[in-house]
């Protein structure tokens, strides 16, 4: 984290194995080793120090990135155990002080960004064939135990002292951050009555009693433990299909540079508009000079430079820059720029051989990035213009927007770069159609047209086409068309009306719209649980004065506000 100014850090999401304080991977194929070992004074900022295992956003941040680099630079492993390097601890959880001392906003950006983290990990073992097993040779209390719960095993070392624990809600007046209130009864199917038992009891719940409640898998003593966790692991290995002698590909550094108001890369550019509180994304398609692969042979020869993985990444980036770095910046316009006959054959490999594990890795790849976008409590407006490049993968940018515009036309007497423009157009593909699962785990289209299976048909019926604004608007895939005699004037006073509005109302407002249909484990996490952490967060029986987080460590009890709201 880098000093922006005296009150302002600026949070950088981009790291590797060599620079880790916190975490190191192990790998024995086909079982990999991540082990946590948290560095006390490693933490983002030095007001607080991670004791016990304890983590801040840093510790997250890293082993996002350990996740991301097994899942790609290493396709021999197929079994990944999370351990910890400290005796008798697994993981305390999220750093109170930390907690304490963090703004609002930063709070509920790091159990946003940690939710994230954990539901890869479970993206991982449903569809990688890359599974999780929890090694948890000590305590593992709040957020610890959350990161267990991300797993598919639990393994409890059974020594009459180590622990599970969901103590947030008597000791710190705020509920469990990243999902474990939800994990325990939708993933762990446990009985609702001992829920709440359990979410209450401050000390946690010890081995048998833990096993029975099914709140761990298993048990194994201190002398068997490691051989206990092992044994699973491999076990799940052979299940799983990843390949044995595949060659991985390196996840180089971002090349970015970075301004007060811009943030670029070589195909994401962002430029911030502080006056309207707005932030243009504009992403680039493929160079017309450099070959997109065809196969997955291909893919893996040009690695991480290949386009279709390249501008995610930085996408991604982008997006966690915004979050945590912008946070006034509340409405973020997307556009493209680039020939979308390239960006079509860009990802026709994605549908070639869609069990090929690269293959397989970089279309999760993209459904991560773009819920990542819509669940970021931002305004999403696409704008389609003459010029762009919304075809495929990147309509979903149209799809999942709170309104998206096409200009009708072209630009008429335009004397600059426009001018060699002709129609805008949108081209929905085979992407469209079932590769990129929302939260809810309908299709962008689906979810567009839910309720209407007649219209949902109808659009499906449209891919390979290239519509321009009248087509795409009859098949209600923009919000509107217009042509270019006010569009500059109309779009601006879009941006100024939405920067007038509560951002508060906006976030609600936008989050329920955007998830219609089923609810699902995730979007219990992200809007319940979310919507519920926002709040609590703010009342000052958490972080008031004498609220629970404020007086937690100092040996005063905390004084409620007892009135039930």
């Amino acid at each position: 984290m880098q000093n922006r100014s005296d009150n302002e850090l600026l949070v950088d999401f981009s790291t590797h194995p060599d620079q880790y304080r916190h975490w190191t991977i192990e790998v024995d194929a086909p079982v990999a080793t991540l082990r946590l070992n948290v560095d006390p004074n490693g933490g983002l900022d030095s007001r607080y120090e991670l004791k016990l295992n304890s983590y801040d956003l840093g510790v997250d941040i890293e082993l996002h990135d350990a996740i991301e680099r097994l899942r790609f630079e290493h396709p021999e492993i197929r079994a990944v155990v999370i351990a910890s390097g400290i005796d008798n601890v697994f993981c305390s959880g999220a750093n109170i002080q930390m907690l304490a001392g963090a703004s609002h906003g930063h709070k509920v950006n790091f159990c946003k960004f940690t939710n994230e983290t954990r539901n890869e990990i479970e993206d991982a073992t449903a569809h990688s064939g890359l599974v999780f097993i929890a090694g948890v040779n000590g305590t593992a209390a709040g957020g610890g135990y959350e990161l267990a719960l991300a797993c598919d095993e639990i393994v409890l070392v059974d020594d009459r002292a180590s622990v599970v624990s969901l103590p947030e809600v008597p000791l710190l007046a705020v509920l469990p951050g990243t999902g474990g209130l939800t994990r325990v009864v939708e993933k762990r199917l446990v009985r609702r009555d001992l829920a709440d038992v359990f979410a209450t009891k401050a000390e946690g719940v010890r081995g048998d009693q833990a096993l029975k409640w099914g709140l761990v898998d298993a048990l194994a003593s201190r002398t068997e433990f490691e051989a206990e966790v092992r044994q699973r692991a491999n076990n799940r290995a052979t299940q799983s299909d990843r390949p044995a002698n595949a060659q991985g590909l390196t996840l180089e550094p971002l090349d970015r540079s970075l301004t007060d108001d811009t943030i670029t890369y070589s195909d994401v550019e962002v430029a911030i508009d502080r006056e309207s509180r707005s932030a243009n994304i504009t992403v680039s398609g493929p160079d017309s000079s450099q070959a997109q692969p065809a196969t997955a042979a291909e893919l893996a020869e040009m690695g991480a430079n290949a386009w279709i993985i390249a501008v995610a990444r930085q996408l991604d980036d982008a997006v966690l820059h915004l979050r945590f770095n912008e946070p006034e910046i509340g409405t973020w316009v997307l556009r493209t720029k680039g020939d979308s006959e390239l960006v079509g054959a860009s990802e026709m490999v994605l549908g070639r051989e869609p069990d090929q594990w690269l293959v397989r890795e970089v279309r999760l790849l993209w459904q991560r990035v773009l819920k990542r976008i819509e669940l970021s409590a931002r305004t999403l407006i696409a704008l389609v213009e003459p010029g762009s490049c919304f075809k495929g993968t990147l309509a979903e940018l149209v799809l999942l927007a709170d309104r998206s515009y096409m200009l009708d036309g072209v630009w008429e007497d335009a004397d600059d770069e426009r001018a060699k423009y002709g129609h805008a157009t949108i081209g929905l593909t085979e992407a469209n159609t079932g590769w990129y699962q929302m939260s809810n785990q309908l299709t962008r289209l689906e979810s567009r047209f839910w309720g209407r299976p007649q219209q949902l048909a109808n659009a499906q019926k449209l891919v390979g086409e290239e519509l321009n604004a009248g087509q795409a608007s009859d098949a209600e895939l923009v919000t509107l068309a217009m042509d270019d005699i006010d569009w500059e004037d109309e779009i601006r006073i879009i941006i100024e009306e939405r920067s007038s509005f509560s951002p508060d109302a906006l976030t609600a407002m936008e989050a329920n719209y955007r998830f219609v249909g089923p609810e699902t484990m995730e979007t219990k996490i992200f809007a319940r649980l979310s919507a519920w952490q926002n709040w609590i967060f703010q009342r000052p029986n958490a972080v008031g004065p004498q609220g629970a987080l404020q007086r937690f460590g100092t040996g005063a009890r905390p004084k409620y506000d007892k009135k039930r709201v």
